[in-house]
């Protein structure tokens, strides 16, 4: 039943940034306040505004502008109000001191798992699905995904012709913790001549094999491209294990620093790193984010006042469709193997 009195909607935007946050922003709040006539309030640095009560007021006039602008400025972080002592219980009182009817939360898996806690002990929210790794169940894509993607793809494009120029191996690091999606896509794309990602674990001395086996046709430059979250087989290669965020998960990059030098001393060619982290991240969107993200916003206000709380805005077929929250983090979306292997082995430099 649609709900049409205003309301005082929250918003968050948790994890790592990315192209397109600021375009939700601004599509619920023009919408929930030109139609419905809403009052929004935000909290910065996602749900650490909350458990701290930091907040900052979003209207129209404050959202102007913000369209091309990447990153969000609402500001971001990885804070988990079940790691911390007394967290969840601040954050439910927050909720009830602004007297908020919903809450709209952007973000990735973890930050829609802590909303569906949140959501079973009472709060009114919304999702909308955010990760640079496109790796969010029950929607087909995320935005910031196409912008990463061809933030990679550019800088693939220029390595080329600095390996030529040098007869050198570039390995190339990009943003995948579970899912390699960027790796896949930008490989592809970029025409790298090999693409690792999370969902196999790589052998290092097949992968030499086929750097030498390119090289003895004449192809005396090679890029390898390596999500950060790739893992060489059991036993193959060492590689340091990282410390862990309040979600658990391990801070990942670095990979290719381990990659490059047994390349090269397998081989004996000339090999370099570049690793793109957060460059993937910053700048602005693409004009297919901006729509994706402008078109998640415009849902999830029409998501609140249809009182469809628990549930998150997701692309499905081309429509904006409303899942479950928890089955958009029921388990990561992986690259399809189909997508690996027979596309992959033809189209790969």
């Amino acid at each position: 039943m649609e709900m049409t009195t205003t309301m005082h909607v929250g918003m968050l935007t948790g994890g790592g940034d990315c192209p397109g946050l600021n375009g939700v922003i601004r599509a619920v709040v023009r919408k929930g306040e030109a139609h419905f006539g809403d009052r929004f309030v935000g909290f910065r640095d996602g749900w650490r505004g909350l458990i701290e009560d930091r907040t900052m007021v979003l209207d129209v006039e404050r959202c102007r502008g913000i369209l091309p602008r990447g990153g969000t400025i609402l500001g971001t972080s990885r804070t988990n109000p079940y790691r911390i002592d007394g967290g969840a219980e601040q954050a439910l009182a927050t909720v009830r001191r602004h007297g908020l009817d919903a809450l709209v939360a952007i973000g990735g898996d973890d930050t829609l798992g802590v909303a569906l806690r949140l959501g079973a002990a009472g709060v009114p929210v919304v999702g909308v699905p955010k990760t640079i790794d496109n790796d969010l169940s029950a929607t087909e894509v995320t935005f910031g995904f196409h912008t990463a993607v061809q933030i990679a793809t550019d800088a693939i494009d220029r390595l080329h012709t600095t390996a030529e120029s040098h007869n050198r191996v570039i390995v190339c690091e990009v943003m995948g913790r579970h899912a390699g999606w960027i790796a896949t896509y930008a490989g592809i794309a970029g025409g790298a001549a090999e693409v690792l990602v999370p969902e196999e674990p790589f052998d290092i001395e097949a992968v030499c094999d086929r750097l030498r086996a390119r090289h003895a046709k004449g192809r005396f430059a090679s890029i390898v491209v390596v999500a950060e979250g790739a893992m060489p087989s059991s036993g193959t290669l060492q590689v340091a294990s990282a410390e862990l965020d309040q979600f658990g998960h391990p801070r990942l990059g670095g990979i290719a620093n381990f990659l490059a030098p047994e390349i090269e001393r397998r081989t004996g060619f000339e090999t370099r790193v570049t690793i793109l982290g957060h460059v993937q991240r910053g700048g602005t969107p693409t004009a297919f984010d901006r729509v994706l993200a402008t078109r998640f916003g415009v849902a999830a206000i029409d998501a609140v006042h249809d009182g469809a709380f628990g549930t998150m805005v997701a692309l499905q077929a081309g429509d904006i469709v409303r899942v479950p929250l928890a089955d958009a983090v029921a388990e990561p979306k992986t690259v399809d193997r189909g997508l690996l292997h027979e596309v992959a082995q033809w189209c790969l430099g």
